[in-house]
């Protein structure tokens, strides 16, 4: 099991199962979305993802219709996104984490959008878009 908070820790969350396709995404969205080089991020089974507390304190934004950015709205934290075309998986940001997790990521995807600033010093395959095993 995996466990994680938002950064003033109202919300906490469970993962009982594991994450996959975990990747360091570089388009311009992660990047705004994350004040950060990149967003890394994985999927989930939304069935396997418990909030253990602050689900009052979620706060969804939707940039794309039929997805849904859920937020900590004390202080921000990306919690997880969802979209209605699937709704059985979630894309979850790796540093809600609190626990060390088994995983890792495959690679780093949009890397022609990526910060000027960035250098991609990670030994991985590189994409100009999603990693060639999405569906």
């Amino acid at each position: 099991m995996y466990l994680g908070s938002c950064l003033c820790g109202e919300v906490k969350i469970n993962l009982t199962g594991s994450i996959s396709d975990i990747i360091h995404c570089h388009c311009s969205l992660c990047r705004k979305n994350s004040g950060t080089a990149y967003a890394t991020n994985g999927f989930v089974n939304s069935a396997d993802l418990k909030i253990v507390s602050g689900q009052e304190s979620l706060t969804r934004f939707s940039f794309k219709a039929g997805r849904f950015r859920y937020f900590c709205s004390h202080c921000g934290s990306p919690v997880y996104s969802a979209s209605e075309s699937d709704p059985s998986r979630l894309r979850i940001r790796l540093g809600i984490f609190d626990s060390d997790i088994s995983e890792r990521p495959i690679s780093h995807n949009f890397i022609s959008s990526k910060a000027s600033w960035e250098d991609l010093d990670a030994d991985l395959p590189r994409y100009d878009s999603f990693e060639p095993s999405r569906k």
